[in-house]
């Protein structure tokens, strides 16, 4: 399982989202939230800013087919491609084979599992108002991600499943860690 890297905007409380905060703890009914840790491009939107004409900054992109993941392959290069100051800095395996919470990353503390869309840009835990007959609101943890491994490919399976044809439905299981320090 490879370890991939990441630089996401925060969402909490205090950011500047697409809607206030309060609107959106009403909206997606997640009143548990005390921020969101993720890989929605609305909500935790990709930091990382490379050359699309270097084929070195090309080396560290991950793509999925001809998709960006908005995954990187090396800390320094996410580390020197993002100008924030306050971010999340996350590593992430994608569609892990096993649990990865007793996994170890040095300097990161593991958060939970996203599910998130084939095209890696929506989040169906945090931003697509709600799949009811698969989960529930409150089986999100306060980050907006599931702490439990089986339960998360098991949502990802059965939101398919139960919506046939929704692009959003069809999900990545992503693990992941955040930095303890680092953007915070």
């Amino acid at each position: 399982m490879n370890i991939l890297y990441a630089a996401r905007e925060k969402y909490n409380k205090h950011s500047d989202g697409v809607m206030t905060w309060e609107k959106y703890i009403k909206w997606s009914r997640l009143t548990q939230l005390t921020e969101v840790i993720g890989l929605d491009c609305m909500l935790n939107g990709d930091l990382v800013e490379f050359n699309r004409n270097s084929e070195e900054d090309w080396k560290q992109v991950v793509l999925d087919g001809v998709r960006e993941t908005g995954f990187y392959t090396d800390l320094d290069f996410v580390l020197r491609s993002t100008a924030a100051t306050k971010f999340n800095l996350l590593a992430v395996i994608c569609n892990p084979t096993r649990a990865c919470n007793n996994i170890e990353l040095e300097g990161f503390d593991f958060m939970g599992y996203e599910l998130v869309d084939c095209y890696y840009e929506h989040s169906a835990l945090t931003n697509c108002g709600g799949f009811d007959e698969t989960f529930l609101p409150a089986e999100v943890n306060s980050v907006g991600l599931i702490d439990n491994y089986e339960k998360a490919t098991d949502i990802s399976k059965r939101l398919y499943e139960n919506n046939p044809g929704e692009d959003h439905a069809d999900t990545n299981v992503i693990a992941i860690w955040r930095h303890k320090i680092i953007g915070a």
